[in-house]
């Protein structure tokens, strides 16, 4: 029913944006799908929070039209990194497999140079806040699962800090294996599952901004 409801609602949207240019109809439907999507996945999940963010309007299309630049930053910075614009933010995901070793919360030597060319970006965008998630899969202690998503969250944004990132602009948390995006049925989707997802949003000055046609 909520796939059906997705649907129609998208579909609506789209025959609706027929007289809008197209940074217009990227804000209305990515923040439509954001919404839809933190619906699906769940309260607290990235995209969701991404949703929640969004003030819509031309303010919203201007913030979209920032999160547009650092969003390609991001991925030239870090190809291995999965980059979406998300209604007026950005979702970026992280394989923790990638980023740490097995059953470790320490950043691998051979991954820091990748994030610490997103940190170049992040700080070149400081009315953005970033928030930072941990996940696993379902394998495993559910308590073990969690404690590991939450120290690989703060691992992160530890070293996001190290890097020059105010610690004001960060929130972080794990969710273990709570949030999987797919099912936990076959190791593919159980490593897709292993995952650091951030979400960058605009903060209050920079909505301010927005909304005062400033940006």
């Amino acid at each position: 029913m909520q796939k059906i409801l997705v649907a129609l609602f998208t579909f609506s949207l789209l025959t609706g944006c027929a007289t809008m240019n197209k940074q217009q109809k990227g804000t209305m439907i990515g923040a439509a799908g954001g919404a839809a999507a933190g619906a699906l996945v769940g309260k607290g999940s990235i995209w969701g929070i991404l949703a929640g963010a969004a003030i819509g309007g031309a303010a919203g299309n201007l913030i979209g039209k920032k999160m547009d630049n650092q969003a390609r930053e991001l991925q030239q910075a870090i190809p291995t990194a999965q980059v979406q614009r998300v209604g007026e933010g950005i979702n970026m995901t992280f394989e923790s497999g990638l980023m740490f070793a097995v059953n470790s919360a320490s950043i691998s030597e051979s991954y820091k140079a990748d994030l610490a060319s997103a940190a170049e970006v992040f700080v070149k965008y400081p009315e953005t806040n970033i928030v930072i998630e941990g996940h696993t899969d379902d394998t495993g202690k559910d308590d073990y699962n969690q404690t590991l998503s939450e120290k690989r969250a703060k691992a992160v944004a530890d070293f996001l800090v190290s890097k020059g990132i105010n610690g004001s602009r960060i929130t972080q948390k794990g969710y273990g294996e709570a949030q999987p995006k797919y099912p936990n049925d076959n190791e593919t989707n159980r490593q897709k599952n292993r995952r650091v997802e951030l979400g960058i949003i605009a903060n209050d000055t920079m909505k301010q901004q927005a909304q005062q046609g400033q940006l």
